[in-house]
């Protein structure tokens, strides 16, 4: 049996049953459809104190909730209305409170794969929001779906059921979920393999020797890094300036 993922969506707006939340859940309806586990952290668990470096604000029962359900996830799913052409302060401050995860086994999004989708009144501040939300997982060292959808609000609506009304946008959204889960299982066959690995050298010192000696070893890595931290050319999250 095909081990369980954990997928997490963040975003939305302060507004309950927002267009974005809708289409959110939308994309981990679909998610959970195909065996994952999700969870969302939206609207008003998003209304957090502004991430501050110098202070323990990422310690209050909100924040606290983010960070562990990203530190828990093996995919993400951002989603942001278009706010003049960019990211929502809402959902950008909750991005920056994942500064605290520097120091986890896995950093930021390292290792995650993240879908993402933009919400706007038209197709120039949704697709313009969409490359914010692209750039802003890269730096948090996620990988970004082969897939992101922008949403203009002029094109399709979303009932209150959750339905979309506009086939070609529906069936992005249910792509993106389906790319976010695949590379979230072979996340985990990657790392379950490692472990595999680990054991068996922990049990032969001398297999453990042959390794390094023959350049595989990794300086600095641990052996259980996920496919994101073991490809050339990973990309590197951006400290804030303290």
């Amino acid at each position: 049996m095909q081990k369980s993922v954990k997928v997490v969506g963040i975003g939305g707006s302060s507004r309950p049953g927002s267009t974005v939340e809708r289409a959110l859940r939308l994309v981990l309806g679909e998610a959970a459809r195909l065996g994952a586990e999700v969870s969302l952290v939206g609207g008003a668990e998003l209304e957090l104190p502004l991430f501050d470096p110098r202070t323990a604000a990422g310690r209050r029962p909100a924040a606290r909730r983010l960070l562990a359900e990203v530190a828990a996830a093996d995919g993400v799913v951002l989603a942001s209305p278009a706010y003049h052409g960019t990211v929502s302060g809402l959902l950008k401050n909750a991005l920056d409170h994942l500064e605290q995860l520097r120091d986890d086994v896995r950093p930021y999004m390292s290792g995650r794969a993240v879908g993402c989708v933009a919400v706007g009144q038209g197709w120039q501040g949704a697709v313009t929001t969409l490359g914010a939300l692209r750039d802003a997982a890269h730096a948090l060292r996620g990988w970004n779906t082969p897939l992101g959808v922008a949403v203009s609000t002029a094109a399709a609506r979303f009932t209150e059921a959750g339905e979309c009304d506009d086939r070609h946008i529906r069936d992005q959204l249910t792509t993106m979920a389906a790319q976010v889960v695949d590379f979230a299982r072979a996340q985990h066959a990657l790392r379950a393999q490692d472990v595999h690995a680990q054991d068996a050298r922990t049990q032969d010192p001398h297999a453990q020797n042959g390794h390094a000696q023959n350049g595989h070893a990794q300086d600095g890595l641990p052996a259980d890094h996920a496919l994101g931290d073991r490809l050339p050319g990973r990309p590197a999250a951006v400290a804030p300036v303290r």
